[in-house]
């Protein structure tokens, strides 16, 4: 742990928890009057609900002073408008987790010239001034789920690879990563590469199609089982095709996200694997650095002692959360968030 100078030796032992590479000179400023913005992205996803659940209680356990909670409903428009009245509620700091992640630079740049500090949980970005990003690399999801399934279909088959909004960096990182991972190591997988703009009934339809023009099809990549389980799987018992794990004719299937409905769907045999998105870690990082904003600390690159690592962006710093492959063998590891709900 470094500090930038002696006189925040008592900042030290305050953030011992902490990843911290430093803190300023202001950090004894303190938090207490200091209100958060904090807005949700959207409520049609099973993970964002958990996500929503763990902030609730962060607040109300008082770790930060939060105004009334918005949710843009992935609407960059509503994001724009939820914000705009955080500043003129006297919001200190932002947490927000912007779906288009091209489209929020002219906010972020006002919030900046506001010295208004910015959490962006999930979603990186692609310009404009922030002060954590709190998120899990992306890419990994998409390399470690092709992995995953090029060693199960050993090498040969047809993978159906449900895309998130490619506006969004985690659609593009997961999606990249995946048709990187595939080419260089599966040359033999056919993917079908089917863009939903992280939506279940476009998921739906798509797959539909393509198992129309390929029955063969043996393998199923979900950018986010949130959006994506629930119509995937009623499609394929509609068609007689949801075989139970190691029996014949079942289909492959890997998942990002980690919530409690993907871990009953690996128990079951219905899915084989998801990669645990850490919705409980989402909120308690974003909670926790919006009030060191507050606070004046400061961070640098590095590992941290929460199992991550923070990382160096053109735009900012980056908290690269753990996020852990879960298959029948760990699926009831009480580690995992999903093992939690409702236990606290």
């Amino acid at each position: 742990m470094r500090v930038r100078n002696s006189a925040a030796a008592a900042c030290v032992v305050l953030l011992a928890v902490t990843a911290l590479a430093g803190c300023n000179r202001d950090s004894g400023s303190g938090s207490a009057d200091k209100k958060v913005g904090i807005d949700l992205p959207r409520s049609d996803s099973d993970f964002w609900n958990s996500y929503q659940q763990y902030i609730a209680k962060g607040v109300k356990a008082g770790d930060v002073k939060a105004l009334p909670l918005t949710n843009s409903q992935n609407d960059i428009g509503k994001l724009v408008a939820n914000v705009q009245t955080f500043s003129d509620q006297g919001a200190k700091a932002v947490v927000m987790a912007p779906q288009d992640t091209g489209a929020i630079a002219s906010t972020l740049e006002n919030l900046n010239k506001k010295k208004i500090p910015v959490i962006s949980v999930d979603t990186r970005p692609d310009k404009g001034n922030v002060y954590m990003v709190v998120r899990a690399d992306n890419k990994a999801y998409g390399t470690n789920a092709c992995k995953f399934l090029g060693e199960q279909l050993k090498g040969k088959g047809k993978v159906a690879e449900f895309q998130g909004d490619l506006s969004s960096i985690n659609g593009r990182d997961r999606s990249e990563a995946f048709k990187s991972c595939m080419t260089a190591n599966y040359p033999d997988i056919k993917v079908f590469e089917l863009a939903t703009d992280w939506k279940g009934d476009v998921a739906s339809a798509k797959l539909q199609s393509t198992l129309a023009a390929n029955p063969d099809l043996n393998g199923i990549y979900m950018q986010a089982g949130g959006v994506f389980l629930q119509p995937t799987l009623a499609l394929l018992q509609q068609k007689n095709l949801l075989k139970p794990a190691g029996t014949k004719g079942h289909i492959t299937i890997i998942s990002n996200d980690g919530i409690p409905e993907e871990f009953d769907a690996i128990k079951s045999g219905k899915i084989d694997a998801t990669i645990s998105q850490p919705a409980d870690l989402y909120a308690k990082y974003a909670l926790y650095y919006a009030k060191a904003a507050l606070d004046g600390k400061t961070f640098k690159p590095g590992k941290t002692d929460h199992d991550s690592t923070i990382i160096q962006l053109p735009n900012g710093l980056e908290d690269q959360l753990p996020a852990p492959l879960v298959t029948k063998a760990n699926v009831d590891d009480p580690k995992l968030w999903a093992n939690q709900l409702g236990k606290n």
